[in-house]
């Protein structure tokens, strides 16, 4: 029974699953968003930059930030792996 004034579908299942399967295949087939690069090797140069500032500043200044100290490591590769987490889905 249909509440008045809606139309109701009567598609069968196959041609649901068709519709899906033909979305699917267009949205995998789509290319990235242009800032998808960028952002991607961003973070692992950034990470990268992290690391190694933290390291030639260790003996004076600790840089970049000084109050987390050795956890500057962690911050700097945690950079590295959102990169490195996003380069499955570059197409």
């Amino acid at each position: 029974m249909s509440a008045a004034g809606k139309e109701v579908s009567k598609r069968n299942s196959a041609e649901v699953a068709a519709e899906r399967a033909r979305k699917e295949a267009v949205r995998k087939e789509a290319p990235n968003p242009v800032w998808f690069k960028p952002v991607m090797f961003g973070f692992m140069l950034l990470g990268l930059i992290w690391i190694v500032l933290f390291y030639v500043t260790s003996s004076n200044l600790q840089l970049p930030i000084p109050q987390l100290g050795q956890a500057n490591i962690f911050v700097g590769f945690g950079l590295v792996l959102i990169g490195f987490l996003m380069t499955p889905w570059w197409k």
